[in-house]
């Protein structure tokens, strides 16, 4: 269809990546989801179309140039333009600073700050002729404040947040919204269930984010118009402190 539009969330997973990528389905954008792994897309992409949304899954390391250049051209030709990127890869290790070695520190730096270089690098060079799109970054609690431990995720977190900032101010006078989202608290995920059960606990409370709830903020920062843009928008349970 000529009028198709398209959805790219790298990093999605079965949380809050999926539960984005399901948001953009509903309002009737083709969800391109990519991670690393293609293989385990395949729940979230059969959940996409029995809900009545169209999706696409890709198996892509947003770490490697050619892949990311390569992915974000098959959407263009073979999908649809690329009206929203998102980019959700985590990348949250913890270890102390004499415990971190060059290449776990190296490898959450490429999947934390490089990956989303290179994303947003290649939907601005799609966007830019349409004048128009969005670029959206999922960013933590590191991305303002490290961390005892966070050594490396905090490095790589403040990186994205400033890579989100410069694009805002080179991009966003083309038409082209960037924003930069802080998830400051727990997340109602199947890691956090097994490993923090007295957090999980707070779910009944809604003291850990609901990842739907993180997808509407996603889908209300996309449909804001230029003239009241936000660009740092953060988001915690009610009763986390802060």
């Amino acid at each position: 269809m000529s009028d198709a539009k398209a959805a790219l969330v790298v990093g999605a997973g079965d949380a809050t990546g999926g539960a984005i990528a399901r948001r953009f389905a509903r309002e009737g954008y083709v969800a391109c989801v990519a991670r690393r792994q293609g293989d385990k897309l395949a729940p979230l992409v059969e959940r996409i179309r029995a809900e009545g949304g169209q999706a696409r899954g890709f198996g892509s390391d947003a770490r490697d140039e050619a892949a990311m250049q390569a992915l974000v051209a098959q959407i263009e030709s073979e999908v649809a333009p690329i009206e929203v990127a998102v980019f959700n890869i985590g990348a949250n290790v913890r270890f102390a600073v004499t415990e971190t070695t060059e290449r776990v520190y190296r490898k959450v730096w490429e999947m934390g700050a490089l990956a989303g270089f290179l994303m947003g690098r290649e939907v601005a060079k799609a966007m830019l002729p349409r004048g128009r799109g969005t670029i959206l970054y999922t960013g933590a609690t590191a991305s303002l404040r490290g961390g005892a431990g966070f050594a490396a995720f905090a490095g790589a977190k403040h990186a994205l947040r400033a890579l989100a900032q410069s694009l805002a101010r080179e991009l966003g006078p083309q038409g082209i919204h960037v924003a930069h989202v802080v998830i400051d608290g727990a997340i109602d995920t199947a890691f956090i269930a097994e490993n923090f059960p007295q957090r999980y606990a707070l779910k009944d409370r809604d003291g850990i984010l609901d990842p739907e709830a993180i997808a509407e903020a996603y889908w209300q920062l996309h449909r804001q118009t230029r003239s009241a843009w936000t660009h740092e928008l953060d988001l915690r349970p009610w009763i986390e402190t802060w």
